[in-house]
């Protein structure tokens, strides 16, 4: 048997709330009531969210025509292995970083080869500024978006040389805010790998060892889902 040992859960999920920091177009968040207590006898609300808001999980038909939905992600590939890089001193002085194999050379010199079916976390300090659409998204007088993320050439160094499960971010997109193209989303779900975005808490986990398990909605080809995220701390 497969034995998980921990000493503290940790939620790496936002709370859900019609304020949230939304990506342009995408649907608001909204709670309608459907019956109360003093009425009847009972409270329940309906509420309808996009498939890729708050924190979320990519699905492969999300951007391949064939890819796909999150319902099909076996049960097993949701409970993985994290490591966390911490890049929060870099982002704050430049927040177009991207995450370079380099980087993840240097991470290793310190804690070791990153494991085969790990999700690589990239935590940038975004998560502090969730609170500030503005500032979450960080957009130019041009609408461009200025938020860090993974480059594509270290994504394909993950991929390929560690064979990571996936990547997960605390900004909205594993893709830094000015690659229109979604390079990494692209490179990772063609794998049907894991891709979290909008994490949160992610200076409280240590750079290895932490398992996370992944909470999806299964919709029927989704091409995504709301996640409640849960790292289990050794």
């Amino acid at each position: 048997m497969n034995t998980i040992n921990f000493s503290r859960v940790i939620h790496l999920s936002h709370v859900i709330d019609t304020d949230i920091p939304q990506w342009p177009g995408d649907p608001p968040v909204e709670f309608t009531p459907v019956a109360e207590l003093q009425d009847d006898g009972y409270h329940l609300r309906r509420f309808s969210i996009g498939e890729h808001s708050a924190t979320h999980i990519n699905a492969p038909n999300s951007f391949y025509q064939n890819g796909v939905g999150i319902d099909q992600y076996p049960a097993q590939s949701l409970i993985v292995s994290a490591v966390v890089i911490d890049s929060s001193t870099a982002a704050t002085v430049n927040p177009d970083y991207t995450l370079t194999t380099a980087d993840v050379i240097a991470w290793e010199e310190q804690h070791g080869e990153i494991a085969v079916g790990s999700v690589v976390i990239l935590y940038t300090g975004w998560q502090h500024k969730w609170a500030d659409k503005n500032a979450f998204f960080n957009q130019d007088a041009q609408g461009t978006m200025h938020f860090p993320g993974f480059g594509r050439d270290v994504t394909q160094f993950l991929l390929q040389e560690r064979r990571i499960a996936g990547v997960g971010i605390d900004t909205h997109g594993v893709d830094p805010g000015r690659d229109h193209s979604f390079t990494t989303n692209r490179l990772v779900l063609a794998q049907q790998g894991i891709v979290l975005e909008n994490l949160t808490n992610l200076d409280q986990l240590p750079p290895k060892g932490t398992t996370l398990a992944i909470g999806i909605l299964r919709l029927r080809r989704g091409s995504g889902s709301p996640v409640g995220v849960l790292a289990l701390v050794p």
